[in-house]
């Protein structure tokens, strides 16, 4: 019996993980209903992060939050344990932004916050936040602010939510943190390892993608700027040149700096958290992939995570793609003995995005029928 191992990421505007790999079972299953699949949806610390967590057996947690720019949001967290799996992308990301605007100066973590304080309140002491896919640049403030941190103006009032308003910041008072956070662990999943400010900041380089133009990066930076000053007078060092504090808009400045948090690369914390390699051990094939495999992709997004860790353990992988840009020889350096593309079963990529679930049955029927009936290769 052959036993496949399904860990694709999502098909971003398609198809969610677990629907990518259910599909791919589907067909491998109506060709050859011997093999045994076993689907493990994977993320990159981004959105799908809790879902794959939830697929692997943890717990949901619904909760409602401040949405990026405040309005109410429904979203989940992942439990396990003590430990509890966070995803700023579900709670405060770009896409739940209200009708597509952005908001870049006023767009805030603060719901974020709010998800980790109801994790915290229910026992967790470990808290992963996964940082893919932030709305804002405010440094991880809003998040600060909600688990009890102030920020103050000249006149001693709270400052508006949001990366603009933290040029009129002069005080940040930690004394009211609630104690579950100073207590707990924090670990971030996070691929980027930008510094907070500069040419190469979160202001810089990320915001123009959150909808802010050459002014408001200049007020974001100076926001930033003013942050880090405020950030320490409070601990008593500046972290702010450290790599990947300029993650998810400064979300991981603050959370490093104020939280104690520590940085890994997100596909090898959602591995970890999915106990992947055990999944691994038994495995003859590992069928992964993602909307588009390129560039990028070879850069710590979840299909090349998953190959080498297969590879790793001397397990073949398959990829399957909407679109694929990287040649076989590149892809056999990480492990990856074929890839497959919806593109070229239907060109069209509107049409390819709507049927995405039927041409991945397909795939999953040629995998059967090449890979699988004829032997592993």
């Amino acid at each position: 019996m052959t036993r496949i191992l399904l860990a694709p990421d999502k098909f971003k505007g398609s198809l969610p993980a677990a629907a990518v790999a259910e599909a791919l079972a589907g067909g491998l299953i109506s060709v050859d209903p011997s093999v045994k699949t076993v689907c493990l949806p994977v993320a990159d610390g981004g959105d799908g992060t809790v879902d794959a967590a939830v697929a692997a057996g943890w717990d949901r947690v619904g909760v409602t939050c401040a949405g990026p720019t405040g309005e109410p949001v429904e979203t989940s967290y992942a439990r396990r344990g003590d430990t509890a799996v966070v995803e700023l992308a579900s709670a405060v990301g770009l896409e739940l932004l209200p009708s597509g605007r952005s908001d870049a100066l006023g767009a805030s973590t603060f719901g974020l916050g709010t998800v980790i304080a109801h994790a915290l309140e229910e026992g967790a002491g470990r808290i992963v936040i996964g940082l893919g896919g932030s709305a804002s640049t405010d440094g991880g403030a809003g998040m600060l602010a909600a688990l009890g941190a102030r920020i103050l103006d000249a006149d001693g009032n709270d400052v508006a939510r949001g990366g603009g308003a933290l040029r009129g910041a002069v005080q940040l008072d930690v004394s009211g943190l609630v104690p579950s956070a100073r207590n707990a662990v924090f670990e971030l999943a996070c691929d980027v390892d930008n510094p907070l400010l500069g040419p190469t900041g979160a202001a810089a380089v990320y915001g123009p993608q959150k909808g802010a133009g050459p002014q408001e990066l200049l007020f974001l930076e100076h926001g930033m700027r003013q942050w880090v000053h405020l950030v320490r007078n409070a601990i008593g060092r500046d972290i702010s040149g450290l790599p990947g504090t300029g993650a998810a808009g400064g979300t991981a400045f603050g959370a490093i700096a104020i939280l104690g948090a520590t940085a890994e690369p997100g596909i090898d914390t959602v591995l970890d958290l999915i106990d992947f390699r055990r999944a691994l051990a038994s495995a003859d094939l590992v069928v992964t992939g993602e909307g588009s495999l390129d560039e990028q992709s070879l850069y710590g997004k979840a299909p090349i995570g998953v190959a080498h860790a297969a590879r790793d353990a001397g397990v073949p992988v398959i990829t399957v793609a909407g679109r694929s840009v990287i040649g076989p020889d590149r892809l056999r350096t990480h492990g990856i003995v074929a890839s497959y593309a919806l593109a070229d079963l239907e060109p069209d990529p509107r049409i390819s995005m709507r049927d995405a679930a039927k041409l991945l049955h397909e795939v999953g029927r040629t995998l059967a029928t090449t890979h699988i009936s004829e032997g592993i290769s």
